[in-house]
């Protein structure tokens, strides 16, 4: 959530960078400024009421010493008036409040200047690019037809037993899905992440702490009766850590990764483009979060970014990253890398990550702050990477390394799975 004094210092910076996102901000960011004016009036006819009570109070104290019972009276009166219409105030500023806080609610973070303008995908850009491209002919097979020839992925049993987006993971392939999660932690924690397991669903506050919602109910899965969410990615449950907490400057930066499964609704996803792992409504991943000091997280989302593009390296898979352009960020992000890999057999990219860092947007829903040096409470910038989602990864991996004998497991995974070829 944009912060009131950020919209206020320069409304017209904040309408243009908005733009940029493609948001029409003009309308509500002045009715945000009118209702902040309305606001601070009754504020101050609050405050105004508060200090004409408490001269009231002390002068009917005085009168009453001076057995003058009358005018006390008379005051007493004035005063339960004064209280009366005060009562209003109050309850006029906190349905102030009410609204203020709602409309900056659907305000998207600012993009910062990096963000190249653009609405659409095509808009994004190419910004590194590495790995190896294998060239294995117009017979490869893609990888859901791999997945039934050597028996390691069950998407028809996946939509018998839940429904499409549901897939089971068998021998081999259940082995190659935890050697990849076990060798992405372990990497994680080499660089510094405090592993942490976290709940798998959480509640409405925690949504709103992070930005999913109001912005993606639609999305989300939604246990009705408790009023709790399933996880969309492990961000939301790590981040709300960190939710009305100041933090000794000391201990910052905070660093954490966590795996978890993942439930996405990916409401009208159809098409050949979401066939087999290409998208599912439940995946597994290994995120990353990092809270920092706002001077140090332009530097920490870079450590982020050499660190996943560090694992695609290992893992020998042809890779590029693309600066996400203001139409094709996310609703939170300031700045968003995405990762994507070459897919041999569907001669396509893949998205396997997003590294974004969304400055003091989250901070502020979550109250997330720190205490600076001079002892003052500012929010803190926070920052997220999938490193990595699993389903594209495992896709690109059995399209680009399969062979007459069968797929050849990547060499830095072959001590997690037991074995070094699926065949």
């Amino acid at each position: 959530m944009l912060t009131l004094q950020t919209i206020k210092n320069d409304p017209e910076f904040v309408i243009s960078r908005l733009a940029v996102k493609g948001f029409d901000g003009r309308a509500v960011i002045t009715e945000i400024l009118e209702i902040d004016a309305e606001r601070r009036r009754l504020q101050q006819k609050c405050d105004s009421d508060a200090a004409e009570l408490k001269k009231l109070a002390a002068s009917i104290g005085r009168l009453m010493k001076e057995g003058k019972k009358e005018e006390a009276e008379n005051v007493k009166e004035e005063v339960a008036r004064i209280k009366g219409a005060t009562k209003g105030l109050h309850d006029a500023l906190e349905e102030c409040e009410k609204k203020m806080r709602d409309l900056l609610l659907t305000v998207p973070n600012l993009p910062c200047a990096e963000v190249p303008e653009g609405l659409t995908a095509e808009d994004n850009v190419v910004v590194k690019e590495g790995g190896p491209m294998p060239d294995l002919g117009d017979d490869a097979l893609p990888h859901w037809e791999l997945a039934k020839k050597y028996g390691i992925i069950d998407f028809e049993t996946g939509v018998k037993v839940t429904g499409a987006g549901f897939p089971f993971y068998v021998g081999k392939g259940a082995r190659l899905q935890r050697a990849l999660i076990q060798f992405f932690l372990d990497e994680a924690w080499k660089a510094g992440y405090v592993e942490v397991e976290p709940p798998f669903v959480v509640n409405e506050a925690s949504g709103y702490g992070t930005g999913q919602l109001p912005d993606k109910e639609g999305q989300m899965y939604h246990v009705t009766l408790d009023n709790l969410y399933l996880i969309p990615t492990a961000e939301v449950p790590v981040t709300n850590i960190y939710r009305d907490e100041i933090i000794p400057a000391a201990e910052l930066p905070k660093k954490n990764c966590a795996y978890s499964p993942c439930w996405r609704r990916e409401a009208g996803s159809y098409g050949k483009d979401v066939r087999g792992l290409n998208r599912l409504h439940q995946f597994d991943k290994v995120e990353i979060v990092r809270i920092e000091k706002p001077e140090n997280s332009y530097a920490a989302l870079e450590e982020m970014k050499d660190h996943v593009q560090g694992l695609l390296e290992k893992l020998g898979l042809p890779w590029h990253i693309l600066r996400l352009c203001g139409g094709d960020m996310s609703f939170t992000s300031a700045i968003t890398y995405d990762f994507e890999v070459w897919s041999a057999a569907q001669k396509r990219w893949l998205e396997v990550s997003s590294v974004s860092n969304f400055e003091s947007y989250q901070a502020n829903r979550l109250k997330c702050r720190y205490r600076d040096a001079d002892k003052k409470i500012q929010l803190c910038h926070t920052l997220n990477g999938s490193a990595l989602a699993l389903p594209r990864i495992v896709a690109a991996l059995l399209e680009n390394n399969q062979t007459p004998q069968g797929i050849v497991i990547p060499e830095c995974l072959r001590k997690y799975t037991g074995f070094d070829i699926i065949d």
